[in-house]
């Protein structure tokens, strides 16, 4: 009876090590399938995403409680081009049409291939998301923006003011510009240009509880009461 007793305690622990020197490859073996899986689901070919269509009808969003309709060829997410409340929108437009491009990218743009050559930054970027209690951009200018501002105005087209902000500040590099009798309506921050990087303006509108921030490039600026119609117009027209 020891003897079979015995016999049976051998295997157990025979078996046992066999289970304990196989555990490694079969942990080996699980991170190596997991790890395959994931590189021929990243490489797997995929049809391209369908085409959206400059004409397709608008979509009604819905971004810090203020109702936009925003055609989906112009919104530049994907996954953002759907009805309902959303905390944030990014747009793209051609400009001076203010027509939405091809497929929503800035890559097919909707307009003549040869224009295009011609005038490769004929864009107007444009980002809806909430206020979240952030004050609105003129109490901004004279609460926040102007303890960092220098005091000497420099040149600017046809008749904006031009302060520049001083080194070692948050906005550093960057002139604020505003149109004196209107600066609720047109007041920028705007980026120098540096090497072949261009000048990029950022302009800031509160509708309701909704922030409307609208960027184009800075030489843009010669015309810059037609560039302010033009935000006014699609402003406008986002809205409807």
């Amino acid at each position: 009876m020891s003897y079979a007793i015995d016999g049976r305690s051998r295997h157990g622990a025979r078996r046992m090590a066999r289970s304990l020197l196989m555990l490694p490859f079969m942990m080996f073996f699980g991170v190596t399938l997991v790890a395959a899986s994931y590189v021929a689901y990243v490489l797997w070919p995929r049809w391209p995403a369908p085409l959206v269509s400059p004409d397709a009808p608008s979509v009604p969003i819905v971004v810090g409680g203020v109702a936009f309709n925003l055609p989906p060829a112009a919104i530049r997410r994907p996954v953002q081009r759907r009805p309902g409340t959303q905390e944030r929108v990014d747009l793209i437009f051609v400009w001076p049409s203010l027509t939405p491009p091809l497929t929503g990218t800035e890559a097919e743009p909707h307009a003549d291939p040869e224009s295009e050559k011609a005038a490769p930054l004929e864009r107007i970027f444009v980002t809806i998301a909430g206020s979240e209690g952030a004050p609105p951009p003129l109490e901004r200018m004279k609460t926040i923006y102007a303890r960092y501002l220098g005091q000497d105005q420099k040149p600017a087209p046809g008749g904006l003011v031009m302060l520049s902000f001083r080194k070692d500040t948050p906005y550093q590099g960057e002139d604020l510009l505003y149109a004196p009798d209107m600066p609720e309506r047109f007041l920028l921050r705007c980026t120098t240009s540096i090497g072949p990087t261009p000048g990029i303006c950022l302009h800031e509108r509160r509708v309701g509880n909704a922030d409307i921030t609208v960027r184009f490039p800075r030489a843009w600026l010669d015309d810059w009461r037609g560039v302010a119609a033009g935000i006014d117009r699609l402003i406008g027209k986002i809205q409807r």
